[in-house]
């Protein structure tokens, strides 16, 4: 029974509305599944909605560039990149005579609600068409093209927005539609690099595109570990050739046997002169004489197929979209849907683009301090992050803290995990502390398997999957006595765990033991770190985005293979236990037609109904099948039984094949976003270390015994948190190992709309606008991710 404060988007009709959807500007890898979430959530609220082809062109020319679509219309587009309904630069769209043509053939159409997807300059010229439509339908009628009724009749015109951009240079939003997978082609190309390279010593410059905007540059460098990076916001300081040489040589010397530079194709210097790729090649061979080869990535970063970050954001922006513009009114101003945190809002569109400008004028007037806070507090902890992780400081610049801090892994391996450990290591280092690291988990604790890690040692963690310090399920509580022993022996003062659920388990037990153990009273913090997602407290573990990606990948393939054998349905089982997040947000980045879970109990009524609705599916011309199954989804209905039940339900309609991806799904490098979240995520967790042991340092010893002393550190909606475990018993399912409230419930609704499936799907956190907010200097060091 639903809660009578929610609100449901069943009370929005879009009958006798027609929406227009249109791709602008640049192409991004995720804008074709924007389109398709428009489509269908369009067609089922009942509007009707039309392709715009080629952007704000096809608007201007009309004829059969403005066409109605149907469901099978957007059919097999999920995974492809670029855009299936073409974009164009369109001059004549930025005179009147241009917007004129284009309001007449809306008219025609009956469309008054436009989805716009592109940059900020589409999105302005949205808004400018939206000002001026009452002024355009009068001329309209003045010049007899339409009646007055029909002016009447279609007296306002509704814009919504979403931002593609590979370069993700839009303010307001954490992530533009294309960024990730743009990232992704980098990633990949750096990784193919760096095994070249260190076969030959060579120097690597890599040119990765963002003529304004840093992102690509910075995040790439975060992720790869790359030596130096150059971006627009943030120009290196005078005399930087010199720095980057020492720094360069310096690593050489450390029998370090490639070094990797990225640079932006926009960077710049403090006096706004252009550093190209081939400037920095010819100053790396003349002063130091090291074999270095340039790399410009140029469109293959907006090839390739889209990531399953961008396919669920695009799929989440347009079905926030369609509501947005149902629930508009003349008075509303054109929005733009974004991200924040883990959450699509709302925000004014004009808002947006005046910061997007701000940061380009603050560029040319030389405050690069305020065009990086311009930009956002994502690209402002990332540039932090980064700083703090890239360049070694001489042992005599560093603090000495005296304390020393061991890293554990505990749980089943996950990509990234090598990243977070590389992360804590250097930040630790950096604040002086002396970090241990602990091999194979709380087993290894007991037996003494711990030594010192230092800078070095960690180099090129970043791109390796597994976890290279080892990991083991086993919980500590049968080596309390051995722990505590090693504890004293090592003289630890804190520790950090880089896990999954064992590891929250393990953090809940040592809690417990400080009665009668003092030396587990110190600082105790924890990494979420499993592909199953299913840790209390944080809404994204680290190793659950690869392993998403390593589901869609295959999902694809298998859409693929099914392509030549018509009437075909596949039923996957994916990872989690328990846990239902693969699953879900699997089928949502494959297109699935259902996924069984086990937080959404279902019976043979309901696999029924599935049969039913794919044997509906093959007399169209979408004639294939996906279904997703969580691997403890039901204790009966298990892979081969849903196998051999459609099987025999589809015998003379469709044929069926499984397939267990098993822990393929734990393996392969880690994607960039989990580089990335693991990165900066560990060097906040060591952060909050160093100031626990400066707090609950008294008479020469460390002494931690309140609650908010052993911490899980998560996502939790738009922000990072440190929570006590304790705190977070309430929340667990500890039977299931799995939270009782997971927030990607909320997106199980869009799934099933999406696969054509009348389902209820709850809004209350959507419909308001919000404003964009400049954070001031002072609520940087408090900011998230």
């Amino acid at each position: 029974m639903a809660q009578p404060d929610k609100k449901f988007f069943e009370n929005l009709s879009g009958e006798g509305k027609a929406i227009g959807v249109l791709t602008s500007g640049g192409d991004a890898q995720g804008m074709n599944a924007a389109v398709r979430a428009v489509v269908r959530m369009g067609i089922y609220v009942e509007a009707k909605v039309y392709f715009v082809h080629e952007g704000y062109q096809g608007m201007v020319d009309g004829g059969d560039n403005i066409v109605e679509v149907s469901w099978e219309s957007v059919s097999s587009i999920l995974q492809v990149g670029g855009t299936v309904i073409g974009s164009a630069r369109c001059k004549s769209f930025r005179s009147r005579e241009g917007r004129l043509k284009a309001a007449y053939h809306l008219i025609q159409r009956g469309i008054t609600n436009l989805c716009v997807i592109g940059g900020d300059g589409s999105l302005t010229g949205a808004n400018l068409f939206r000002e001026e439509w009452s002024g355009l339908l009068e001329e309209l009628v003045k010049n007899g093209q339409i009646e007055a009724a029909a002016a009447q009749q279609h007296s306002h015109l509704n814009i919504v927005g979403m931002v593609g951009s590979i370069d993700n240079d839009f303010c307001g939003t954490d992530m533009t539609i294309g960024t990730d997978s743009a990232l992704h082609r980098i990633i990949e190309v750096v990784d193919a690099i760096m095994t070249t390279a260190q076969s030959h010593q060579r120097t690597f410059v890599l040119e990765v595109m963002g003529r304004h905007c840093g992102y690509l540059a910075l995040v790439s460098a975060l992720a790869c570990g790359a030596d130096w990076v150059f971006i627009p916001e943030s120009p290196p300081e005078e005399g930087w050739e010199d720095l980057m040489c020492t720094k360069l040589s310096e690593n050489r010397a450390r029998r370090k046997r490639l070094n990797i530079i990225i640079v932006s194709e926009g960077a710049i210097d403090s006096h706004n002169k252009a550093i190209t790729s081939e400037t920095i090649k010819e100053l790396v061979v003349r002063r130091l004489g090291f074999d270095t080869r340039v790399t410009i990535l140029g469109h293959v970063q907006r090839g390739g197929t889209p990531s399953a970050f961008d396919r669920i954001l695009a799929s989440r922006m347009g079905v926030e979209c369609v509501l947005a513009l149902l629930e508009a009114t003349p008075e509303t101003p054109a929005c733009v849907v974004s991200l924040c945190g883990n959450q699509a809002v709302r925000l004014p569109l004009m808002e947006c683009v005046q910061m997007t400008q701000e940061v380009q004028k603050a560029m040319d007037e030389r405050r690069f301090q305020d065009a990086v806070r311009l930009r956002g507090r994502s690209f402002e902890n990332n540039l932090n992050t980064y700083k703090l992780l890239s360049h070694k400081k001489n042992v005599s610049e560093l603090p000495k803290s005296n304390f020393t801090v061991a890293i554990l892994n505990v749980g089943a391996p996950a990509a990234g995990m090598n990243g977070a450990v590389r992360s804590a290591v250097r930040v630790g280092i950096t604040e002086g502390h002396k970090m241990l690291a602990v091999n194979d988990g709380f087993e290894g604790f007991a037996k003494g398997q711990i030594k010192e890690i230092r800078w070095g040692d960690v180099g090129g963690w970043t791109g390796q999957g597994g976890s290279l310090l080892g990991t083991k399920r086993t919980l500590p509580a049968k080596y309390f006595e051995q722990i505590a022993d090693q504890i004293r022996a090592h003289r630890i003062n804190a520790l950090l765990v880089i896990g999954g659920f064992e590891a929250y388990l393990g953090l809940l037990e040592l809690a417990e033991a400080r009665g009668k153990y003092d030396e587990f009273c110190i600082p105790v913090v924890m990494v979420p770190a499993t592909v199953s997602n299913n840790v209390p407290g944080s809404d994204f573990s680290i190793g659950a985005d690869t392993a998403l990606n390593t589901i869609t990948d295959t999902c694809d393939r298998i859409k693929q293979s099914a392509s030549g054998t018509k009437r075909r349905v596949f039923i996957i089982e994916t990872m989690g236990g328990y846990c239902g997040y693969l699953a879900n947000m699997g089928a949502l980045a494959a297109g699935a037609d259902a996924a069984y879970i086990f937080e959404e109990q279902f019976d043979i009524r309901e696999l029924q109904a599935n049969v039913e609705h794919l044997t509906e599916k093959m007399k169209t011309s979408i004639q294939r099948g996906l279904v997703l199954r969580n691997e403890n989804c039901n204790q009966n209905y298990t892979t081969d039984f849903i196998y051999q039940l459609y099987s025999e339900e589809g015998k003379g309609v469709f044929d069926c094949r499984k397939n267990v991806l098993g822990h393929m799904q734990q393996g392969g490098a880690p994607s960039p976003f989990d580089r990335n979240f693991g990165t900066k995520i560990s060097a906040k967790a060591i952060q909050w270390i160093s100031r626990k042991l400066k707090e609950t340092y008294r008479k020469g010893k460390i002494f931690a015994n309140t609650d908010d002393s052993v911490c899980l550190l998560g996502m939790r909606r738009r922000a990072l948190v440190f929570q006590p475990v304790i705190q977070l018993k309430d929340e667990t399912d500890f039977k299931h190992r799995i939270p009782k409230e997971q927030w990607w419930l909320k997106l199980r609704p869009l799934m099933k709309i999406l696969a054509k499936y009348k389902t209820s799907y709850d809004i209350s956190d959507a419909g308001q606008l919000e404003h964009v907010i400049v954070r001031r200097e002072k609520e940087v060091e408090a900011g998230s991710i």
